[in-house]
């Protein structure tokens, strides 16, 4: 019987960004409610960016390693990444011959997410012929074709075959993954050495996100161990893939690194440690806690997805582009208004230069833009969402009291931001040619902006814990209102070529 704490023994390179790896392998193994143990194979020079070096240390200090746990722990899963070279590939083996765990899952790692190659060209036959002592083998298509000795499959239902190829020709399990298809969907499906269809598999819409570093290694591993705790690899796999899925929606809370950063590994932890007060208590969490919703839809606006993968109609852009270098000019008026009522020089100097930019830096690439559009396309005065959204603002600021005219103001820099990183989330996940509006989607990333995001959501805490129940209620409302306000503003241009009749500019 399977213990409740599964003992699992990651075999595996590092990674000193701590995403993937035996990094990431631990992680998956406590996320998924297992104690991890490793045993090192390479000591890997690399980043998000990409693999520097890599350095194999001998390998009687692996087979010391491996020799050291076994003879002390009772294994219940080995989960084998990285392996490198022939040397570490039949050290890796012959120990597995002596020790043989009751899970023994095999991840066949040859190339980084980033790019760096991690496997020894000569040492492929070495792993082919290692797969015959796994239960599963957890290849992505390339390393997949490698293993089957073809061309990388192209559609799913190659790769499904290729799959089904290998698990015959080395009486293995082999999940088949998609992520490396194009298209929005990622299907798996795992495949076994006798039945001709796969005993089980998923779909799902694709995660719109480049930090997919460590992704390989996590799965596995989390696999290793669902697997030692439940004895069936459809409902790991099950479990597995929902939780690897929350891990790449929310990876960009780590924001570790500037290439593909790694997954949230703990994710669903996250919300229970603050839940627990293990985090401190800020007003702005509960209020971004609360406009979930709103934000979720504007993530599922027309207008945002076109913005972001590139096929947003000119005309409705430039539309867009109008009304808010309109906006902006209420909008610096509403930050003027916060600076004269700020009860201190440090938040007056703030709003006071955020009202200049606005004025001046930030419409300077609208204007740019405008000038060069068609007569009609541009100038409109503004339009009925950018008027009550204006109004909206000049209101709290100049007559409702300083920490509400806060939270008004506050989701036009945190709600901006992120729709800013959802917007490059898409971007990356059309791929790498020439983005129309990628000029426009970097002032989103622009660090200045992202510290005064920063900034604004401080000054709105330090007020929060001054004020009354009675205003920290108010600062609810209104920043609900103004993130409605922000959803209805990004939806105009699309609205208002519906209303016009001509959806779809054709």
């Amino acid at each position: 019987m399977s213990p409740r704490v599964p003992r699992v023994l990651a075999v595996a390179g590092t990674d000193p960004t701590g995403g993937a790896g035996q990094h990431a392998d631990l992680k998956s193994i406590a996320a998924m409610g297992g104690y991890g143990m490793s045993a090192v194979t390479a000591v890997v020079v690399q980043n998000t960016l990409g693999v520097r070096g890599v350095h194999v240390p001998p390998v009687e200090f692996l087979a010391a390693q491996l020799d050291a746990v076994a003879e002390d722990v009772e294994i219940d899963a080995v989960k084998i990444g990285m392996l490198g070279s022939v040397p570490v590939i039949e050290t890796v083996t012959r120990w597995l011959e002596d020790h043989r765990p009751p899970v023994v899952v095999l991840d066949p790692v040859m190339v980084a997410t980033s790019g760096g190659r991690l496997l020894e060209r000569e040492a492929e036959d070495a792993l082919r012929a290692m797969l015959r002592h796994a239960d599963l083998v957890t290849p992505n298509l390339p390393e997949l074709a490698v293993l089957a000795q073809e061309e990388i499959a192209s559609s799913w239902a190659e790769a499904l075959a290729q799959g089904h190829r290998v698990a015959r020709a080395h009486d293995t399990l082999v999940l088949v993954k998609g992520g490396h298809l194009t298209g929005d969907r990622t299907p798996d499906a795992l495949v076994g050495p006798d039945a001709p269809e796969p005993l089980v598999a998923f779909d799902g819409a694709r995660v719109p996100t480049e930090n997919s570093h460590g992704t390989g290694c996590s799965l596995s591993s989390a696999l290793a161990t669902l697997q030692a705790r439940h004895g069936d690899w459809a409902h790991s796999l099950g479990i597995a893939r929902e939780w690897l899925r929350g891990a790449l929606e929310r990876s960009g809370d780590l924001a570790v690194g500037h290439g593909s950063g790694p997954v949230h590994h703990f994710h669903h932890v996250q919300d229970a440690l603050e839940s627990w007060g293990a985090a401190p208590a800020r007003f702005s969490d509960e209020l971004w806690a609360a406009s979930a919703g709103v934000r979720r839809e504007i993530e599922e606006l027309d207008f945002v997805r076109g913005l972001g993968d590139g096929r947003l109609e000119p005309e409705r852009f430039l539309a867009y582009l109008d009304q808010d270098l309109q906006y902006l000019d209420g909008y610096s008026r509403a930050l003027t208004l916060l600076a004269a009522r700020a009860p201190d020089e440090r938040q007056r100097l703030f709003f006071a230069t955020g009202a200049v930019s606005c004025t001046e830096t930030e419409s300077e690439l609208h204007r740019a833009r405008l000038q060069h559009a068609a007569t009609g396309a541009a100038g409109a005065g503004p339009g009925e969402v950018t008027r009550r959204y204006t109004s909206f603002l000049l209101a709290a600021t100049a007559a409702e009291p300083y920490p509400v005219g806060l939270a008004a103001v506050l989701p036009c820099f945190w709600v901006y931001a992120d729709v800013g990183r959802h917007l490059g989330e898409l971007a990356a996940a059309a791929g790498t040619g020439e983005h129309p509006y990628a000029d426009w989607l970097a002032t989103y990333a622009d660090e200045g902006f992202q510290a005064a995001t920063r900034t604004a959501r401080e000054l709105l805490d330090e007020a929060a814990r001054g004020a009354s129940p009675a205003v920290r209620e108010r600062m609810r409302e209104v920043f609900l209102e103004a993130c409605a306000l922000e959803r209805d503003f990004f939806d105009a241009p699309v609205a208002a070529v519906r209303l016009a009749g001509i959806d779809g500019i054709e």
